[in-house]
């Protein structure tokens, strides 16, 4: 739960105000010594680490307040899914009034800085804001003020001693609280919740509930699309499903059973949209957000093609096999894959770390990897292709390893004869085809020949070595950070996981490259990959994400064992041996 807080020498705002009247002025070190505690009315301030210069990364500060003190209901924190929920609309509260009380630009590089990790549409567990029984702590940032490098102490008085009360006063009590919307947050997270823990007993991989809008206003704003221009998703009757909630009560909405699912349709009709809203519905959405009430089960992943990526490894053969110089496809490595090996390697990585559904759309995949038509079969002969398409290998992964799919489809009839069910998008309202495109499979023969052989196969584990995961940049400094979302930054390795579709948030980017070297413990040349990374998840649920790092800090955010796996399989250091 982070670093506690020691009451060895009760500083207070006095002394807190009186030692920044006393550095004003001074070269910016001199800012070192507010490194402590101090006892403010209603919280305790704490000064974790002073930044270097103005121009660096942002002092990291926390205030906790008593819970009694804070008024908090117990009722809104009485499970794991309600504290998660809470934590994450005390960010959001805290993120506004940091932009409604701080003045923000006070000088050099990032004075007057005040800020918390922002959250996005989705609700996650995050360092940013910690609740236990006794207390609730926010964990922010914020540039001390400077004039050229010299101690702005006069505003970063006003800082610390006017705007930050007013900020902690409006954000971590209640009485200042909206309760409704404060119940509505929490409330959506349960229900949320309690519907993706009900998907495996209703046999189901996904659910989109009636009522829901799943367009975003664009390709780089997940905000929902305005809801005049946004169509509300009605189910099929034929895969309508009810389930009873905590909250709401019974909804209603289109179940995805287990299987294969086709999603098929005009171009713009919906189909990649419906695939996106499942893909993330491994997430809890906020209130308003349209896709609250659309969850696909824990172990859903997206699977893509990645040109350029390199593979470690990996066993590939169900899908590639008899390549030319007689490479190794069981074992098989490359530092700048197709995109049919590289799409092959992502799905044989995610089923090693436990996937029990792909998701796929025809958009990012490589159509040499998803079908061979009949025409092309007669052309080149199956002597002569390595690749086993997709189509051939789906309905095995299901009936061999109950690993389910759902896959959006636009410009191949011929996965029909594979599907379970075929959902239709016109105009984003869905529509139960299946029985339609079973008649049109059997009444318009394709031709082609089966290409699968009489089994998925079997894949190989991979033990990870620890010596391939140095984070050091020269000889003692650990260098780990999140450039970007997409880049994870580990040591002198750039790790680029822009083909891992699910990552949402960059402190998710900083938490995995902190699991990274986290994860190194558990190496011991015995434990594959997947238990490895098991033991990090179980480590994090069990102990929290504090965890990760050696210092407290407030942005880091929850991940999955598939995209912490993914970022490992990327690493282009990796060194691995495949269990015997």
């Amino acid at each position: 739960m982070g670093a506690p807080f020691y009451f060895t020498h009760m500083n207070t705002e006095q002394t807190l105000d009186e030692k920044l009247h006393r550095i004003d002025g001074r070269g910016y070190k001199a800012y070192k010594e507010l490194t402590g505690e101090y006892q403010f009315p209603s919280y305790t301030l704490r000064i974790d680490h002073v930044q270097g210069d103005p121009f660096a990364t942002p002092s990291r500060i926390r205030v906790r307040v008593d819970r009694k003190t804070s008024g908090l209901p117990r009722a809104f924190s009485a499970n794991q899914s309600r504290k998660v929920a809470l934590c994450d609309y005390l960010t959001r509260i805290f993120y506004k009034n940091c932009l409604k009380y701080s003045q923000g630009n006070r000088g050099t590089g990032k004075s007057g800085l005040i800020v918390v990790d922002r959250p996005g549409q989705e609700i996650l567990e995050s360092t940013a804001m910690v609740m236990t029984g006794q207390w609730v702590e926010v964990r922010f940032f914020m540039g001390l003020p400077a004039t050229g490098r010299r101690i702005a102490g006069r505003d970063a008085a006003i800082m610390f001693l006017k705007e930050l009360p007013e900020i902690v006063k409006g954000s971590l009590f209640f009485n200042r609280l909206n309760p409704s919307d404060l119940k509505t947050h929490i409330e959506t997270a349960e229900d949320a919740d309690a519907l993706r823990d009900g998907l495996e007993d209703l046999g189901l991989v996904g659910f989109v509930a009636n009522g829901a809008f799943l367009p975003r206003t664009s390709g780089i704003d997940p905000a929902p699309l305005a809801k005049d221009r946004a169509v509300r998703f009605q189910s099929p009757d034929t895969l309508e499903t009810g389930i009873m909630l905590p909250n709401r009560g019974c909804i209603t909405g289109m179940g995805i059973p287990k299987g294969v699912t086709l999603i098929v349709g005009g171009g713009y009709h919906g189909k990649s949209t419906l695939l996106d809203a499942l893909e993330l519905g491994i997430y809890n959405h906020v209130p308003k957000d349209g896709r609250e009430m659309v969850v696909s089960l824990p172990s859903a992943v997206k699977i893509r093609a990645a040109d350029g990526r390199n593979v470690v490894k990996t066993d590939i053969s169900p899908f590639i096999n008899n390549l030319p110089f007689n490479t190794d496809t069981t074992s098989f490595s490359t530092e700048n894959a197709s995109g049919s090996t590289s799409q092959a390697a992502n799905i044989s990585e995610a089923l090693e770390a436990g996937a029990r559904v792909l998701l796929l759309d025809e958009d990012t995949s490589a159509t040499n990897f998803m079908i061979r038509d009949h025409r092309m079969q007669q052309l080149v002969t199956k002597d002569k292709e390595p690749i086993t398409p997709f189509i051939d290998k789906v309905r095995q992964l299901y009936d061999e390893k109950r690993v389910s799919t759902v896959l959006v489809m636009g410009g191949s009839g011929d996965y029909f004869s594979v599907a379970h069910q075929v959902i239709q998008m016109t105009a984003y309202i869905p529509e139960d085809v299946t029985r339609k495109a079973h008649h049109i499979a059997k009444e318009h023969a394709s031709g082609r020949k089966q290409e699968g052989g009489h089994a998925f196969g079997e894949l190989k584990h991979r033990i990870p070595i620890p010596e391939s995961f140095n984070p050091h940049r020269g000889k003692h400094r650990t260098k780990i950070s999140a450039p970007r979302i997409d880049e994870i930054l580990f040591g002198k390795t750039l790790i680029d996981i822009g083909d891992v579709e699910q990552v949402v948030h960059i402190s998710q980017t900083r938490g995995i490259a902190h699991a990274l070297h986290y994860a190194t413990r558990y190496m011991d040349g015995k434990q594959t990959l997947k238990e490895v990374v098991g033991r990090v998840i179980k480590d994090i649920d069990g102990n929290g994400l504090d965890i990760l790092t050696p210092f407290v800090t407030g942005d880091i955010v929850c991940f999955r064992e598939f995209e912490l796996a993914a970022a490992i399989n990327r690493m282009r250091a990796l060194i691995v041996t495949q269990q015997s």
